[in-house]
């Protein structure tokens, strides 16, 4: 049965949210405070995040939710040291919108820029995994911490495929990708044109 939060739920997030971030990323893997239901909160495939149906549209509103997100075995859920809510995320909970090229000691590294402005270096610590889309293609995602991924928005993949390799990985030819010393298969290397 879902429970339905106190009316102060969301001032009580935003004030616990404000005040732990003060201190740098919370440390919401460590908070198992009681369930308190669901609170109707929805985060859309696009990336936009959504309160009573209507877009929540201020940044610095989303970069401090984003601190307490969670994704529990059954549920996403903001959570504080007193409270837990369910959410809504209909694919990943954040967007990739930007994507940069560095490298060090000669080896490439992909930094990915968050709509809710994280910075992740794709590599052993944050891989990149590739699903299937509905279209027949591929949807990347990038590991941005904990069990919370980013979506790669559709221009960065088009950035992405341009720096695309292809390598031998089990007796298979596979286009890829390279980053910080890790290669991350993306798609049979004749099956390219598929995407």
């Amino acid at each position: 049965m879902t429970q339905t939060p106190r009316p102060s739920t969301l001032d009580s997030l935003t004030a616990t949210a404000k005040q732990a971030a003060s201190k740098g990323l919370p440390p919401v893997h460590l908070w198992n405070p009681d369930y308190c239901g669901e609170i109707d909160m929805r985060i859309a495939s696009d990336g936009s995040w959504y309160y009573l149906g209507t877009p929540i549209g201020r940044p610095a509103l989303l970069k401090l939710f984003s601190t307490i997100l969670r994704k529990d075995p059954e549920r996403y859920v903001l959570v504080t040291p007193v409270e837990r809510v369910g959410i809504i995320v209909e694919d990943a909970p954040f967007i990739a919108v930007a994507m940069e090229r560095q490298y060090q000691n000669r080896i490439q590294r992909l930094e990915f820029r968050t709509n809710v402005d994280d910075h992740v270096v794709v590599g052993p610590d944050h891989p990149m995994r590739f699903a299937p889309d509905v279209k027949g293609g591929l949807k990347p995602y990038v590991h941005v911490r904990a069990d919370l991924w980013a979506k790669v928005s559709r221009p960065v993949f088009y950035d992405l495929v341009a720096l695309g390799e292809e390598r031998m990985i089990d007796d298979k030819k596979m286009f890829g990708i390279a980053s910080d010393g890790a290669f991350f298969p993306m798609i049979e290397a004749d099956r390219l044109a598929d995407l």
